[in-house]
């Protein structure tokens, strides 16, 4: 039976009417952010140091040039190339006969100038064997971590980067190219203590690093940068940093302080995200200025490829642009990010063209999962080994009423 949207409309209507009501509010919030972030009298140096100091249960943002510098996007390259990949996946199934996942990485190389090409396609994996589904640390047992639900998801990711290192070592070396993955450089799967370190070791540091490291040293004689593309942002690391700015003690300890704060200052600010701030600083085109992740997972792993990031805008919407250090500190491969993003999202009606290409190519539809199975266990049929299903697979495929 599917969803009976008569039973569920009055509790709809309740919730936009709610929503209508703390719009004024909403307005004033998102008011008091932006007469900090434009306040002239701000001592930037001062603020930045507090920062740094401060021990906050929230993401702030670190600051490399300000907060409110706004840039036009630079002229474009006569001739470049946009590289771009995306994944999905097939879940290891417990109610089938065998254990297996499957990884399906889309790719896509544009070129323009005056031999524009494109290349289209894509790469499945199939995983089956035991040294495929479990993550192990060297020369012990029992300690293994199966891959599945997100860890998948996380090791998918890794095996896009590994992809687009790949396509950018095939670039020629005649024309700046920018590498484009999408979605956060931040593994945030891996933060906090949910896996042990050496999944960490294999995933990040053996894995998603590593492949950026080599997209680094291909600048020594090509011109690559590389970014990830974060489509309608969530993130509040910036509006944090002007909580940081509000609040009245020189040194923030959210655990202990916030507890006795009386004034709570920082209130003033609560609920507003980044990008509504820069949806009204922002001209199309123009990108605001770079901030650094405080992320504990940059500041302990990232190293050279630490997380920095700026926000653009692309006609109605501001998206996050996450880039390396090393892009980032590279005055010509950060103006060769901002233009050719922009224009890729121009290209692209609002969404880099690349990065909706390469989607096409890595999507699983519903169908394709089915019939993937139906492969499998009819393969399996025909060499006569078992191809049980679980009861509960059965029934979801059969209809009893």
């Amino acid at each position: 039976m599917s969803l009976d949207l008569t039973k569920v409309a009055e509790q709809v209507g309740s919730m936009v009417a709610r929503l209508k009501a703390g719009g004024e509010d909403r307005q004033e919030r998102l008011q008091n952010a932006l007469n900090v972030l434009q306040d002239k009298s701000l001592d930037l140096e001062r603020l930045g140091k507090k920062i740094e100091a401060s021990k906050t249960t929230w993401l702030v943002a670190g600051l490399v040039d300000g907060l409110s510098p706004h840039y036009k996007a630079p002229p474009l390259p006569p001739e470049f190339s946009v590289l771009a990949t995306d994944g999905s996946n097939i879940d290891v199934d417990r109610h089938k006969s065998t254990r297996c996942y499957l990884i399906n990485i889309g790719s896509v190389v544009l070129s323009y100038g005056a031999h524009p090409e494109a290349l289209l396609d894509s790469f499945p994996s199939l995983y089956f064997g035991d040294d495929d589904l479990v993550i192990a640390p060297d020369g012990a047992r029992g300690r293994e971590q199966p891959i599945e639900g997100a860890l998948l998801g996380i090791k998918r990711g890794v095996d896009e980067c590994r992809e687009l290192a790949r396509l950018a070592v095939e670039l020629p070396k005649e024309s700046p190219a920018l590498a484009l993955l999408d979605g956060s450089l931040i593994l945030w799967g891996l933060s906090g203590k949910v896996y042990p370190d050496f999944v960490i070791e294999a995933l990040l540091n053996k894995g998603f690093l590593r492949h950026l490291e080599e997209m680094r040293k291909l600048n020594k004689d090509k011109r690559l940068a590389l970014a990830s593309y974060i489509s309608f942002p969530r993130s509040t690391d910036v509006v944090n940093a002007l909580r940081v700015a509000i609040c009245p003690h020189e040194i923030i300890d959210t655990d202990r302080l916030c507890k006795e704060c009386t004034s709570r200052d920082c209130d003033k600010v609560d609920g507003v995200r980044d990008r509504d701030v820069f949806s009204n600083i922002l001209a199309p085109g123009e990108r605001s200025a770079l901030f650094t992740s405080q992320s504990s997972i940059v500041e302990k792993h990232y190293g050279g490829h630490w997380v920095y990031f700026f926000y653009i805008r692309v006609d109605d919407e501001i998206a996050r642009v996450e880039i390396p250090q090393w892009a980032a500190r590279d005055e010509n491969l950060l103006k060769l990010t901002h233009a050719l993003v922009l224009d890729q999202c121009r290209r692209g009606q609002g969404y880099p063209v690349a990065l909706a290409e390469a989607h096409e190519q890595a999507v699983i539809t519903g169908v394709d999962r089915e019939s993937f199975w139906q492969l499998a266990e009819s393969l399996m049929v025909e060499e006569h080994l078992p191809s049980l299903t679980s009861a509960k697979s059965f029934s979801k495929r059969t209809r009893w009423v």
